[in-house]
């Protein structure tokens, strides 16, 4: 089985028990998660032979992180450790009308003094067919946006397939940036994916029949924009987007929509009653991963991604626990809920 490999950065999630907000809490739960980590995770969970990089302090936080990476059956024996802290992030879970919120605490963590000459990036590389990394890695800082370049020039020269998830986060970089960095990082890239407001903050570029503050979603819009990003970048493959509908932050619409020289493909839509959606978006990329490496349909590809991150709003924390059974199943038409005996 050949390897697929992520870049990225892992942090310490905190949040209040239930729905409770930051201001009415004194206990806080913790888990793990962080963009790339979450898509190494649900390819592990899916059978895939899932690899993640990153730097990590030395001590005991960063060992509980890995210890619940390899539980996960991901591998992690190329994560580099050295500096002084672990990333936290802060989440307040919505309900209703009221929106999640998010509170980031990673300035100078670990990731940011990563050094390439200290990895094992052959190693890392080796008998790999997959390389995957998000707009969020780049945007970390100068030093890690070198290692990024670094890795991607390697694994190009390997002809290992790239893809990205454009991730674009405004607490951490502006639209200028992010445009200008993003698009040079194209130049490395055959899979993007994005969500229904990315392209037209990151690149400029919009779908038709659209309004995301009115919840209104056109499939075959965005099926019109994946053809133009990958005119416009001429090295990527496949463009794909999720779509989501949000009646409120307890009810979303969601779906996919896949565009590859073959044409576009539009998964079925799902109603979500929305238990967490942190890391939903990484579960999409994971399935497409998924389908896309094991040489599936580009329909069957687009479904098993939104079936698989559709399950993921279902459960708490970053991670998308969610075996392959249960993907195929929620495909196959058993979405009611009903127990399984």
């Amino acid at each position: 089985m050949r390897k697929i490999v992520t870049f990225g950065e892992i942090m310490m999630r905190l949040q209040p028990t239930g729905y409770k907000r930051f201001f009415q809490t004194d206990i806080y739960e913790s888990c793990f998660g962080g963009g790339e980590a979450n898509v190494a995770v649900s390819l592990a969970e899916l059978g895939c032979d899932a690899v993640f990089f990153t730097r990590l302090p030395d001590n005991a936080l960063a060992d509980a992180c890995i210890a619940d990476l390899k539980k996960r059956n991901v591998d992690t024996k190329y994560i580099l450790r050295g500096g002084d802290r672990l990333g936290l992030y802060f989440c307040e879970k919505g309900a209703s009308q009221r929106p999640s919120a998010i509170i980031y605490d990673r300035k100078g963590s670990a990731i940011n003094g990563i050094d390439l000459s200290e990895a094992d990036v052959d190693g890392l590389f080796s008998e790999a067919e997959w390389f995957h990394f998000s707009g969020i890695t780049a945007a970390l800082s100068e030093k890690v946006l070198d290692a990024l370049r670094a890795l991607l020039k390697e694994a190009k020269k390997r002809k290992i397939t790239v893809s990205c998830d454009l991730n674009y986060r405004k607490k951490l970089w502006n639209l200028q940036k992010a445009g200008e960095v993003m698009s040079e990082l194209m130049e490395y890239t055959d899979v993007l994916i994005s969500n229904e407001e990315e392209c037209k903050d990151v690149f400029g570029m919009e779908a038709r029949d659209t309004d995301v503050n009115k919840g209104r979603i056109s499939a075959e819009g965005y099926a019109e924009l994946a053809k133009a990003v990958m005119k416009r970048f001429k090295n990527l493959k496949v463009a794909a987007f999720t779509l989501r509908s949000s009646i409120s932050a307890s009810i979303n619409i969601w779906a996919g929509v896949l565009a590859t020289s073959d044409g576009c493909f539009c998964s079925k839509e799902y109603t979500i009653n929305v238990i967490d959606r942190v890391g939903a978006g990484d579960s999409f990329t994971a399935g497409l991963i998924y389908g896309l490496s094991k040489g599936k349909s580009p329909l069957y590809t687009v479904e098993f991604a939104t079936a698989a991150s559709c399950l993921k709003h279902t459960v708490e924390g970053d991670f998308n626990i969610t075996s392959l059974a249960e993907v195929e199943a929620l495909m196959s038409g058993s979405g009611n809920g009903r127990v399984q005996r």
